[in-house]
C-alpha cells in the first residue's frame, strides 16, 4: 500500500485525494505557491569514521551550499536485508545522510536519478522503522531528527493572501496548487509519524530530539497551504501530545498564541481548522473539575475565534470544541452564550446561520439555571433573527422550536420569553415575504397558544394596543407635516 501511495505522490493530486494514509481530508485550504529550496544543505563527512568497511565503499557527497550535487555523486546503498544485522545501524545512518540532500522540484527534469535515489531511500527508512526490525540507537535517532528537520522546517512561500505586488486574484479552491517537493516531503513526514508512534521509541530519549524548539517549528508549519501537509502535521502533533506529557502545556500555549495572532492581527492562517481538531480531542480528555487555565482558554481564545470573517472555514471544528467545554461543565453555557451574542454578526447572513446552528447545540446541554441567566438578551437576538429578510436566517431561528429540550426551557420561562418573541412572530405573519417562513411562524405561534392560552391572549392584547398607539402616533406625525406644509405655502 505504501508503494502505491508513493507512486501517486508524483502526480498532482485532485482535491478529493489530498489526504493519504487514511487521514480524512480537510474542508479546504489555500493553494501553495512554487517553492525553490536549496539543492544541498548538509555535510556529514565528519561522521564517516562510524561506517564499517563493508559500506565505506559507498561515497557520500561533501558540502555543496549553492549548487546541486554532480550527477553520479549520490550512489545507491544496499538494502537492509542485504547486509548483516550487525551492520544495519550503520547503514541506517548512511541512508539518513543521503536523505539530507534537498532538490529543486520546480524543474522536473533536473537530477531525476538523484531524486529517485532519495525517494527510494526514504521508502526503505519508513519500512525499516515501521517493521520494528530493531531498536534505533541514540546516534541514529539524533541524526534522524536532524534529517527530518532539514527537510520539513523551511520558510513557507508567500501565501496567496499576502501582498506580493500583484493584483488580487480570486482563488480556485477546486484546483489547489500543491507543494512541489511532496514526493519526498510526504515520506519524511511518514517517517516522523512512524518514529513517534513506534513502541520501540523511548520517550525519555526521544524528547531530547523532539524538544520544545522542534514542536514550535511544527506549529509554524500549520500555516502551509498544502492541505496534505497540514493533515500529516495534525496527526503527528496529536501523537506527540499523547506520547510526550512534558510537551502538553507547551503545545497548548503554542496553539493559543497562534489563535491570538490570527484573531487580533492577521485573520489569515491556513491551519486553524486542523489545530481545532487537535484541541477537540484534547478538551475531550480534560479531567474534572476543569482547571482555571482551560476556562481562560475558552474565554480568551476559542470564543473570540467567532470574530474573524473566515469563521466558516473552521466553524465545524470550533463548534465541536465549544460544545465539548459545555458538556464537561454545564455551568459554562452562560459564558458561551453571552460570548456568541458578543460576536454576533450584523450583516453577514451566512455567519448568522452558523451561529444559530451552534447556539442550538449549546442550548441542548444547557440547564435551567444557566438558561435563566442569559435568556433575555438571547431571545432579543433570536427575535431579530426571526424578522431577518434573509429567509435562511429566519428559518434557522424558527427551527429552534423543533428541539424538545429548548422548547422545554422556553415553556418553563414562558412569562419572560413570550412577550419578547410575540411581536416578532406577529410581524412575520403580517409582513414576511417568504411563504415557508410564514408557515413556520404560524406553527410556532400555535405552539405558544397551546402552552399557555391566557398568556397568549395577554400578549396579543398588548401587541394590539402597541399597534394602535403606533398607528395613532403615525397619524399625528402625518398631520403635523401637513400643517407645516400648509404654513409654508401661506408664507409664500
Amino acid at each position: 500500500m505504501l508503494k502505491n501511495i508513493i507512486k501517486r505522490g508524483h502526480k498532482k493530486v485532485p482535491k478529493s485525494e489530498v489526504s493519504d494514509f487514511g487521514h480524512a481530508p480537510p474542508a479546504g485550504g489555500r493553494n501553495s505557491g512554487n517553492v525553490s529550496t536549496s539543492d544541498v544543505v548538509v555535510n556529514h563527512a565528519s561522521r564517516g569514521n562510524m561506517v564499517t568497511n563493508s559500506i565505506q565503499s559507498q561515497q557520500i557527497p561533501s558540502v555543496m551550499t549553492s549548487a546541486a550535487p554532480a550527477p553520479g555523486n549520490i550512489e545507491n546503498l544496499p538494502l537492509f536485508r542485504d547486509v548483516p544485522i550487525s551492520e544495519r545501524q550503520v547503514l541506517f545512518f548512511r541512508k539518513l545522510q543521503i536523505c539530507c540532500f534537498q532538490f529543486d522540484f520546480t524543474d522536473t527534469m533536473k537530477l531525476v536519478r538523484e531524486k529517485e535515489i532519495k525517494r527510494q531511500t526514504l521508502v526503505e527508512l519508513v519500512e525499516y522503522v515501521q517493521s520494528g526490525a530493531g531498536k534505533i540507537n541514540e546516534n541514529n535517532q539524533e541524526e534522524m531528527a536532524r534529517m527530518i528537520s532539514v527537510n520539513i522546517f523551511r520558510c513557507l512561500p508567500p501565501a496567496s493572501h499576502e501582498n506580493t505586488g500583484s493584483e488580487n486574484v480570486e482563488q480556485e479552491e477546486d484546483e489547489p496548487c500543491l507543494e512541489p517537493s511532496w514526493p519526498h516531503l510526504q515520506l519524511v513526514y511518514e517517517l516522523l509519524l512512524r518514529y513517534v508512534v513506534s513502541s520501540d521509541t523511548d520517550t525519555k530519549l526521544a524528547k531530547r530530539f523532539i524538544d520544545h524548539s522542534f514542536v514550535l517549528k511544527l506549529l509554524d508549519l500549520f500555516d502551509s497551504e498544502d492541505p496534505r501537509e497540514r493533515e500529516y502535521l495534525k496527526t503527528i502533533l496529536h501523537r506527540v501530545y499523547g506520547k510526550f506529557m512534558v510537551h502538553r502545556p507547551f503545545i497548548r500555549k503554542g496553539i493559543n498564541n497562534i489563535f491570538y495572532r490570527f484573531i487580533y492581527e492577521t485573520e489569515r492562517h491556513s491551519g486553524i481548522g486542523e489545530l481545532l481538531e487537535i484541541l477537540g480531542s484534547i478538551i475531550n480528555g480534560f479531567a474534572l473539575p476543569m482547571k482555571e487555565e482551560h476556562k481562560l482558554f475558552l474565554v480568551r481564545a476559542l470564543i473570540p475565534l467567532h470574530k474573524p470573517k473566515t469563521v466558516a472555514m473552521y466553524h465545524q471544528q470550533l463548534s465541536y470544541c465549544i460544545v465539548q467545554f459545555v458538556e464537561k461543565d454545564y455551568k459554562l453555557s452562560d459564558t458561551v452564550i453571552r460570548g456568541l451574542l458578543k460576536y454576533w454578526p450584523v450583516t453577514n447572513c451566512q455567519k448568522e446561520v452558523l451561529f444559530l446552528q451552534e447556539l442550538e447545540e449549546v442550548l441542548e446541554t444547557t440547564q435551567a439555571a444557566e438558561f435563566q441567566r442569559c435568556m433575555v438578551p438571547l431571545f432579543r437576538q433570536i427575535a431579530r433573527c426571526l424578522n431577518s429578510p434573509h429567509f435562511q436566517v429566519a428559518e434557522r431561528a424558527l427551527f429552534l422550536w423543533n428541539n424538545e429540550h429548548i422548547v422545554g426551557l422556553i415553556a418553563q420561562n414562558r412569562n419572560v420569553i413570550f412577550p419578547i418573541i410575540f411581536d416578532a412572530l406577529q410581524k412575520n405573519i403580517d409582513n414576511h415575504w417568504n411563504q415557508a417562513i410564514h408557515g413556520l411562524t404560524v406553527n410556532v405561534r400555535k405552539m405558544f397558544m397551546e402552552m399557555d392560552a391566557n398568556l397568549f391572549d395577554e400578549c396579543q392584547r398588548q401587541y394590539s394596543e402597541k399597534a394602535a398607539q403606533a398607528t395613532e402616533l403615525e397619524e399625528q406625525r402625518e398631520l403635523r407635516w401637513q400643517r407645516l406644509a400648509a404654513a409654508a405655502t401661506q408664507g409664500h
